[in-house]
């Protein structure tokens, strides 16, 4: 079969396509063929060494995808073959070989159907940004309600999913995004208000939003400086989840500004949640989205054999998920 395999952790331009053997699944596993795989920044951070995984090389990244069930271990109960299916997060891409491949085996308790009503290449992109929006959303317990969600980066994967699950939830969402076209679309998915983190008075702007509410819970997947600017909009006793960290270290950071708020930081770990709590969160997100028949939205779906060009979009900031098609 064919495959884009890594042979190093010397970052992603050093990909490419080459003949390799097709999988046999374990007892527990199944064999998809890859209908659409989808590209997360998790990826190319992995293949430049930024991720905690070393697979054994060479590598086959891809950790999102959808395909048909062609081939199931002996211990498989279910009859799948001839099923569509999608992976939830697992160790598909990160220590085993993944999605951006004709075949891969996938541990049967790592599939799910496809929801109803959604496609196959939303149901390809979903798995990975929804669950880690789920997780920043929930990882604190209940919300009060009503309460404000302020979320940074608003319009990357993650960003997007949490504002679809955040308005589900029925709650204020402030979102941030520096283009006016995709701000209108965030509100357009949930979004209550949108500001621009370039504005040097965006807090002020949202503060006089929210008077005299402030935010509950920031999910921020920036970092930098704008992370003290996120803490200065929480109310007493607001929440921070940390997704990512796209501008870097956060300069001069002073914890004194978590005090008196008594203000609490923590990072979303999704792959720290066992096999049955991801598809417990898999159920209880997609309840969340089916309230507002909310969907995936997808960018671009770019050929199999154009894996550079499919990450070059990724590094510009697509408005939901570029995706590979491979046996579409």
């Amino acid at each position: 079969m064919k495959a884009w395999l890594i042979d190093g952790l010397n970052g992603i331009d050093h990909v490419s396509l080459a003949e390799v053997p097709a999988p046999v699944p374990r007892e527990d596993e199944v064999v998809l063929e890859v209908h659409y795989a989808a590209l997360n920044p998790a990826d190319s951070y992995l293949a430049e060494g930024l991720y905690p995984a070393k697979p054994p090389m060479p590598h086959i990244l891809g950790r999102d995808g959808m395909g048909k069930v062609v081939q199931s271990g002996a211990s498989v109960r279910e009859h799948l073959v001839g099923e569509a299916r999608l992976i939830l997060r697992g160790e598909v891409g990160v220590s085993r070989p993944g999605t951006f491949a004709e075949l891969v085996a996938v541990p049967v308790q790592n599939l799910a159907e496809i929801p109803a009503g959604w496609s196959e290449p939303q149901a390809a992109g979903a798995a990975l940004v929804y669950l880690t929006a789920y997780q920043a959303l929930t990882m604190w317990g209940p919300l009060p309600s009503p309460s404000v969600v302020l979320i940074t980066g608003a319009s990357g994967g993650v960003g997007v999913a949490a504002v679809q699950l955040a308005a589900a939830l029925g709650h204020t969402v402030l979102a941030l995004s520096r283009s006016p076209e995709k701000a209108g679309r965030l509100r357009q998915l949930g979004a209550t208000a949108t500001f621009n983190p370039d504005d040097p008075h965006w807090r002020q702007s949202a503060k006089t939003t929210l008077a005299p509410r402030r935010v509950n819970l920031a999910i921020d997947s920036i970092g930098g400086k704008l992370l003290p600017e996120v803490i200065d909009t929480l109310g007493d006793c607001g929440k921070v989840s940390l997704v990512g960290r796209l501008a870097g270290p956060v300069p001069s950071f002073n914890t004194a500004t978590l005090f008196f708020r008594r203000i609490r930081m923590g990072g979303v770990a999704v792959g720290a949640c066992t096999e049955a709590e991801t598809q417990t969160n898999w159920r209880h997100l997609l309840d969340l989205l089916a309230r507002t028949d909310a969907h995936p939205p997808v960018d671009q779906i770019v050929p199999f054999d154009q894996l550079p060009k499919a990450f070059k979009r990724l590094a510009q900031g697509p408005f939901g998920k570029v995706l590979l098609a491979i046996n579409e």
